[in-house]
């Protein structure tokens, strides 16, 4: 029965499966709304189907939560931006249900919606919707309300906006928290579009009343709208209103208030200006960093680089390096763990005198930080360092904890320090990194641990490609070679590996004289999976030798794998079989 021969087919059994006790017919039916209003055409979409939705009383949050999210991409179906107001009516029911995902996915439907509304639809349908839900005696439809003012704000008459400032100015004073909630984190963006007259008056006294809640959770999330108003004031009005705020909220008696003070202090520093900085947020962010709940320090120090970035380098030693000195040493190894992930971006802010003098030690204790997340965090920004101090004094002072780290107990701290060596090895240069570095990235490849010598591998083809084939040919590939006779068959297979990315790297004629009869040779291992390796690293060297090396010697090796009694082997040494069939035919 086709669709367009029955228009009366897809409504019906659009009904039939949203009133069915299987939840997952009910939502398969939801996510097709957009296929069955084509069906329909927008006329019928207009008058039958949204009607329907709108009374569809279903208790099932996970089908609601669909039902708002298709409403938000429906103005194409039910006749364009013309006729938008009709969906306003199922999403505005939905704004006020219990569960909070789904009145969230229709205020973003709404949002949508209103923003492709022409003006007059707004200001006739749009405006009011906003008015029903904020003046709602459910809490869901006023906290619904707060995330839709700023769509229907700028269309509105000088009169009806009077009204919506005044809406809100309530909204923030509701006796429900989650609607002040609501307000607080909906302040910024409802302001954007305030005329700045009112931006002064009414959203000032709206946000005062926010930052003396006796609710931590609506103070905190004014502490959010803090750095968007401050974007919005000039910066005299932003020093008389939002300033003093921010300073009491960094000793607000809820340790989560000055949490979210730590994590925004540095975004209104550009709001005020440099000298309000020095004198009020440079002390409010010290006592942040000296906070008694770590999680604050935490918060702190994680940002210590964007603050100082900010900050005159000498105002930065002298107030910020004290504390970040402590934060070092911080009982806390996630406080120390914040710090080390951003300390490194300090280097260029303090320049090279400070960097030695001051910051350095501070990097060295942090190496030898007995929790592996700091050391790692270190590790993973020494660049950062090298740029401002060189190469040498970094090599004399952190070589050696580099070296050390190598051998760490933790392998992911041996991880990152091999993921770092390319890096080293091209900003140390050749003869520094053969006496220092050579001879760890050879102790890699026999790691206990998988992904250690799956690393220590890849680690040598990017030194081969720093140093040229020739430096591989002398100071890599001779020990890789020496390896393959290693009694373990796992250290074997890591050799295998590490030719087989070396091969592309050193070109035709180191391949075919020195790493390929080294795997021909291993075709005759006592263990399979080094076989069914063998025949994989021959294929992937087809493209890298000439056609009659390929003849001569690689096919006959994997001619006798093919006849292996082990079914992988066989396998493999096929499939490379063919590859060389498929390398002849396009030749």
């Amino acid at each position: 029965m086709s669709m367009v021969d029955e228009p009366l087919y897809p409504i019906a059994v659009l009904i039939d499966e949203l009133k069915n006790e299987d939840i997952q017919l009910r939502l398969n039916s939801i996510r097709r709304l957009s296929t069955i209003a084509r069906a329909l055409g927008e006329e019928r979409t207009r008058k039958e189907l949204i009607p329907f939705l709108s009374e569809n009383n279903d208790d099932d949050d996970e089908v609601l939560l669909a039902m708002a999210e298709e409403l938000g991409v429906f103005i194409p179906y039910v006749g364009g931006e013309e006729h938008a107001n009709v969906l306003l009516t199922p999403l505005e029911t939905l704004c006020t249900v219990e569960e909070t995902c789904v009145r969230d996915k229709a205020v973003e439907s709404l949002c949508r919606i209103g923003s492709q509304m022409r003006e007059s639809d707004l200001v006739d349908s749009f405006i009011p919707l906003v008015k029903r839900l904020a003046a709602g005696e459910w809490f869901t439809a006023r906290v619904s309300a707060c995330g839709l003012f700023h769509i229907a704000y700028p269309s509105a008459p000088d009169m009806l906006k009077t009204e919506l400032r005044s809406m809100y100015s309530q909204l923030c004073q509701d006796d429900m928290p989650m609607v002040r909630r609501a307000a607080a984190t909906n302040l910024g963006k409802f302001a954007a579009t305030v005329e700045a007259a009112h931006l002064k008056t009414d959203i000032m006294s709206m946000f005062e009343d926010l930052t003396q809640d006796d609710q931590d959770s609506v103070r905190l999330l004014a502490v959010e709208s803090c750095a968007a108003l401050g974007k919005l004031l000039e910066p005299q009005d932003c020093v008389a209103h939002i300033l003093p705020v921010i300073v009491n909220f960094s000793q607000d008696k809820s340790w989560r208030v000055r949490y979210m003070v730590a994590n925004q202090l540095y975004e209104l520093c550009e709001a005020v200006g440099p000298e309000p900085t020095r004198t009020d947020l440079v002390p409010a962010y010290v006592r942040l960093l000296r906070d008694n709940e770590a999680e604050v320090r935490i918060a702190a120090a994680g940002k210590v680089t964007k603050f100082c970035r900010i900050l005159d380098p000498e105002l930065a030693i002298q107030h910020i390096l004290p504390c970040v000195k402590e934060l070092s040493s911080d009982s806390s190894q996630h406080v120390r763990s914040a710090l080390a992930s951003v300390i490194m971006g300090m280097a260029p802010v303090l320049g090279k005198d400070a960097t030695i003098e001051q910051l350095l030690p501070i990097f060295l204790s942090l190496l030898k930080d007995e929790f592996p997340d700091v050391r790692l965090n270190i590790i993973s920004k020494l660049d950062q360092v090298n740029q401002v101090i060189g190469i040498d004094l970094l090599s004399q002072s952190l070589l050696p904890a580099i070296v050390e780290l190598a051998e760490d107990r933790h392998w992911r701290v041996r991880l990152a320090i091999i993921e770092y060596i390319p890096l080293l090895a091209s900003q140390l240069g050749v003869g520094f990194f053969d006496d220092k570095l050579g001879a760890l990235c050879m102790q890699w490849l026999q790691d206990k641990v998988y992904s250690i010598r799956e690393a220590a591998a890849n680690n040598l083809k990017r030194l081969a490609e720093e140093f040229g084939p020739e430096w591989a040919m002398q100071h890599i590939v001779p020990q890789v070679l020496d390896m393959v006779t290693n009694p373990h068959y796992l250290y074997r297979m890591t050799v295998l590996q590490a030719i087989s990315l070396l091969a592309p790297v050193m070109g035709s004629d180191i391949t075919c004289s020195k790493l390929l009869p080294v795997i021909v040779n291993a075709t005759k291992d006592r263990v399979p999976n080094i076989k069914f390796n063998v025949a994989k690293v021959l294929q992937s060297m087809i493209p890298i030798v000439d056609q009659s090396v390929v003849e001569k010697t690689i096919r006959p090796s994997l001619v006798e794998l093919s006849e292996d009694p082990d079914v992988d082997v066989r396998f493999f040494a096929n499939q490379a079989l063919q590859s060389i069939d498929n390398v002849m035919m396009s030749s």
